[in-house]
């Protein structure tokens, strides 16, 4: 697969993605995935029996973050709250919705 080519799909809720699978499905290194998940900047994320399992939702958070340190240069921890800002602006509109608006 090319570098500019996307993937389409759907991740259902209750599914999820080992390690490698995730970081295939994110164009990144196992490893930076991993150092990610050590340094607690993703979060939907949970260890079965040592396996790092990742949601759709953390798939979301992972591209964001390779996107932000690509495009911006920034570090991990920046991108990380530029998404946990994101993420909460998603949120409010979300519950903007729910109320009528």
């Amino acid at each position: 697969m090319r570098d500019d080519e996307i993937l389409i799909g759907c991740l259902l809720e209750q599914d999820a993605l080992s390690l490698e699978l995730a970081a295939a499905a994110c164009r990144v290194e196992p490893d930076w995935l991993l150092q990610h998940l050590e340094a607690g900047l993703l979060s939907q994320v949970e260890s079965v029996a040592g396996n790092w399992r990742l949601s759709g939702p953390a798939l979301l958070r992972v591209r964001r973050l390779r996107q932000f340190e690509s495009d911006f240069d920034a570090v991990p921890e920046l991108a990380a709250l530029v998404a946990d800002l994101l993420e909460e602006i998603d949120q409010l509109r979300a519950r903007l919705r729910q109320g009528g608006r």
